[in-house]
């Protein structure tokens, strides 16, 4: 009587009986129910005829290894398996819906280690359990099937194939068969599986591999790097600092940042991950990650059982050898492409011709299915993309071929035609294909530029980048770019993009770099025979120097100054737009910062007014609508200084208009930034707030200022406040503060009137804590603690007011405008006089019927200003029917504040009404009787200035 055969588990379950383990320990030692384990008992007894469970412990230990006997089931993992939770189960759920999964990812992406993990997780719902095949050592497609055999205990059977003896001892079992490493063996593994699935009906296959097997019946699981989401808590990191702590290194907390840029600079590739982490005790975060810009070279541990997963370059080369010269040719060509590529740009960079596109295409896909490349589907079309260990193995093969320039050099002229084609392009989709194209553009750039052969080219992509970067709002690297290709380009190519960049350092407020880059284009100019546009960038210089002081760290000398204008006068000649420039630069020098102005201030104005008016005129013949602006802008700053708030809204609004037609090119868009800014200011002091609002709003929204919220909103708030929008200044306000803490607390007369005028609204909201909070950020942000005169009182007293403590407010405005007209003549004044001859009314001073017409005489034009001492005059003369028509004075100019608060000056039926009006504006009612012991009393024994003083060097400009 024949013995039957035991199968492969049974021989496990029987070895485990020999070590005398419980049904319980078995189980969890092969990964299987404790009913499944009891299953195989019975049968072991049966077929072995043997009585009981003690016989079959002694039978184990006295049987020796036999042929047949299984290898145990998973192979034991020598390091704990890290995350990848979301990646494990989705595996899991395909392998029970599915009879063959195929796990596929490149080389070191943790295949493996995701496939042996899933095994263990699902051994127990297979009767027969797991067995493991690990196709590394087959060197030929024929012999997959002797492996399996040998992986699943099945030896050679005389008359046998191995593989009809696989199919044949498997057929009934009820189990798991994972196949690790099939690529290189494809060609057998699939139709074995083919042959095995159908005639074992109850085998589910998980298999790992490089490429798809592409059997009919599978379902390729794309295994992802490691995911980086979350930074230094993403899987990538834990990983790293797993590994890094097991060689006695644990990286400590303040190391997870740069440990997460490690990861991402390693694509989140688990091989290479673990490889960087074993080198953490002897490189630490700086010497990984400057080596990493060869990773092939530094990504490499010590001897392993498996050599492939010594290094990444030994990945790479099991992928690389895999290959089809062809394919090869391919893989090393488009390793060029930084960013994801089409098809057709790879044809254009890596094939030999444009009959070659389709040749191109059908090779990319081949890389693909060898996850060599990665492929995802735009709308756009499909982009393939090398992960960087990819890519850097790729340009080492390139440049060992020696087609290292021929490929870079028609990437190039891809990346340059590119950059092109997006120039002046539009649409909702531009900024997402500047951000695909861009690395590309930027390595393109880098490699020809180090090329003395190929400077024509690669000044004419920086300059594309540098015009892309702008519109981008990439600030800093548009004025890299543009200085770049003046290095690249001859004096007269020099000249051009020098003033360029100093158009882009105007945009970034920095002071120094706008002067230094027009001396800079000057020269050049001057080099390449054009003396005309030397003059004009040395006056540009000296103009910058005056218009910009503020954003200078280091302010040229003014002999420097002085003596670069008269150079420019003399190089200037007869050229329009350069005697345009130098009549602007001897306003704004020569009549006004550098000493005309320390005299006679009233006939200096005059004559700085009479330079700019020439300047004006001189930039509209030359049809030079940028230096008009500039010029308007000196030329309200004139007025203003001859407190002519109209005349100054009015010049610029001309600025704004000249502007508008404009292309937004960096010196237009410069220009129409400080022209709104400006334009939003004077308007606030010529009580024009709906005209402020409107600039101020098309300001905040300007793309170049996402990251400057400070002063994209200084002068919304500004209007928004004096209109007593509560709400919708405190939510620029947020904006505000965010942006200013950001920045580091930059500084100007602007910021804090911004700043200033929130805490004006949390103080008519009844605030204090948070009107002395902003005040402090006000304080933080101004320049000079004097412009309390100005702004900071017009708030202050506006609040004072508003809460019905006149006197305070009259002591908080006490000084004489002349007394502090540095700070209130600009566009404080209106408001500084309407308040004062408001708070003496409602105080009982003696003189206020004389402020009342003194205040009417600067006012007159301004609706809310004239509106606000009509109001003050009825108040004098206890004529109370006239408050109601002035509140509908006040609602037509844009101040709803002032329009409620008047229906309270009012009184009797208009009460309710004026509450209500405050109600919806965030405001809370005027407490009259009440006063505020708040910030302001702090303030007020400064109310008078000390010493007003000479007039300052340089006339500072509100909207800086």
């Amino acid at each position: 009587m024949s013995t039957p055969p035991i199968s492969a588990r049974e021989a496990e379950v029987l070895a485990l009986l020999g070590e005398h383990l419980s049904n319980a320990e078995i189980a969890g030692r092969l990964f299987i129910s404790v009913r499944t384990v009891e299953s195989h008992v019975s049968s072991l007894l049966r077929k072995l005829h043997l009585p009981d469970r003690r016989a079959l412990a002694r039978h184990a230990a006295a049987s020796t290894a036999r042929p047949g006997q299984a290898a145990p089931a998973l192979p034991a993992p020598l390091t704990s398996f890290v995350g990848r939770a979301r990646e494990r189960a989705e595996l899991a759920a395909a392998v029970r819906e599915r009879r063959q999964v195929t796990a596929v990812g490149p080389g070191g992406v943790g295949k493996t280690r995701l496939a042996l993990a899933v095994a263990g997780d699902l051994a127990g719902e297979f009767a027969d359990g797991v067995w493991f095949a690990d196709l590394v050592p087959v060197t030929e497609p024929a012999r997959v099937g002797a492996a399996v055999a040998a992986a699943v205990g099945v030896g050679e059977q005389p008359g046998r194939d191995v593989d009809d003896a696989v199919l044949a001892a498997l057929a009934d079992h009820d189990a798991l068969l994972v196949l690790d490493n099939c690529e290189h063996v494809r060609e057998g593994v699939a139709p074995l599986l083919e042959r095995l699935l159908a005639a074992c009906p109850k085998l589910r296959v998980l298999a790992t591999s490089r490429a798809r097997l592409l059997a009919p019946f599978e379902r390729a699981f794309p295994v992802p790097p490691l995911s980086r989401d979350g930074g230094d808590e993403s899987d990538a990191v834990a990983l790293f600092m797993d590994r890094a702590a097991a060689v006695g290194w644990p990286p400590g907390p303040g190391a997870s940042a740069g440990v997460a840029a490690v990861c991402e600079r390693l694509d989140g590739m688990a091989l290479a991950i673990e490889l960087a982490a074993a080198r953490w005790a002897t490189l630490g975060l700086d010497g990984l990650t400057a080596g990493l810009g060869d990773q092939l070279r530094i990504l490499t541990g010590g001897a392993r059982a498996d050599d492939r997963h010594r290094s990444v370059r030994a990945v790479l080369d099991w992928s690389h050898d895999l290959l089809e010269p062809e394919d090869q040719a391919l893989l090393r060509r488009v390793s060029v492409f930084v960013s994801p590529f089409t098809a057709a740009a790879a044809a254009e960079v890596a094939g030999d011709g444009p009959q070659d596109a389709a040749a191109v295409a059908d090779g990319l896909g081949r890389l693909a299915e060898q996850s060599l490349l990665a492929v995802a589907p735009t709308a756009a079309g499909t982009r393939y993309r090398a992960l960087e260990t990819i890519r850097q193995y790729g340009a080492g093969h390139l440049a060992a071929a020696g087609e290292e320039t021929a490929v870079r050099t028609r990437h190039l002229g891809w990346c340059t035609a590119a950059a092109e084609e997006l120039t002046g392009a539009g649409g909702p989709d531009w900024r997402a294909r500047f951000d695909d194209l861009a690395e590309d553009l930027r390595v393109a750039l880098g490699w020809a530029a180090a090329r003395p052969e190929l400077r024509a080219g690669a000044h004419r992509l920086a300059l594309s980048l540098a015009g892309l970067a702008f519109t981008r709002t990439l600030l800093g690297e548009a004025q890299q770019r543009y200085e770049q290709a003046a290095a690249l380009a001859d004096d007269d190519g020099a000249a051009v993009a020098l003033r360029q960049a100093a158009a882009v350092a105007g945009c970034r407020r920095l002071g120094d770099d706008v002067y230094r880059l027009h001396r800079a284009a000057a020269e050049a100019a001057e080099r390449a025979g054009d003396p005309a546009a030397a003059g004009r960038d040395l006056a540009e210089a000296a103009t910058a120097a005056y218009r910009f002081s503020t954003s200078f760290v280091r302010l040229p000398a003014v002999t420097e100054v002085t003596a670069m204008l008269a150079r420019a006068r003399e190089l200037a000649g007869a050229d329009a737009r350069a005697a345009a420039a130098v009549a602007l630069a001897e306003a704004a020098v020569v009549s006004d910062a550098y000493g005309a102005v320390q005299g006679d201030a009233e006939n200096a104005v005059a004559e700085t007014i009479e330079r700019v008016e020439r300047a004006v005129a001189l930039a509209r013949r030359a049809a030079d609508p940028v230096t008009e602006s500039a010029a308007l802008d000196a030329l309200s700053g004139a007025l203003s200084w001859a407190g002519d708030a109209f005349a100054t809204a009015s010049a610029t609004r001309r600025r704004t208009e000249a502007l508008a037609p404009l292309p937004p090119t960096p010196a237009a868009t410069h220009e129409r930034m400080d022209a709104l800014a400006m334009a939003a200011g004077t308007a606030v002091g010529a009580g024009e707030l709906e005209r402020a609002r409107e600039w101020g709003r098309e300001l905040a929204e300007h793309p170049l200022l996402a990251e400057a919220g400070h002063h994209a909103t200084s002068w919304l708030l500004v209007a928004d406040a004096f209109a007593g929008r509560a709400d919708e200044a405190l939510a620029h306000a947020v904006r505000f503060r965010d942006s200013f803490e950001h920045s580091g607390g930059q500084q100007s007369l602007s910021l804090a009137a911004g700043a200033a005028s929130v805490a004006m609204v949390h103080g008519l909201r009844g605030d204090d804590t948070a009107r002395a909070t902003w005040l402090a950020l006000a304080a933080r942000a101004d320049t000079t603690p004097e412009h309390r005169h100005g702004y900071g009182a017009v708030f202050d007293a506006t609040v004072l007011l508003h809460r019905g403590d006149a006197r305070a407010a009259l002591e908080r405005v006490a000084p004489e405008p002349e007394e502090v007209w540095k700070w209130v003549c600009w566009i404080w004044l209106h408001w500084y006089v309407a308040l004062r001859a408001e708070a003496a009314v409602l105080a009982g001073h003696p003189a206020a019927r004389e402020r009342i017409a003194a205040a009417r005489g600067v006012v007159t034009g301004n609706p809310v200003a004239a509106a606000q001492v009509d109001r003050a005059e009825a108040l004098l003369d206890g004529d109370l029917s006239r408050l109601p028509a002035l509140a509908g004075a006040f609602a037509a100019a844009g101040s709803p504040y002032q329009a409620a608060r008047t229906l309270l000056l009012a009184g009797g039926d208009h009460t309710a009404t004026g509450e209500a009006a405050l109600a919806g504006l965030g405001l809370v009612p005027d407490d009259t009787g009440t006063r505020d012991a708040g910030p302001q009393d702090a303030e007020r024994k400064d109310a008078a200035p000390e010493d007003a003083g000479p007039p300052p060097r340089r006339r500072p400009r509100p909207a800086s």
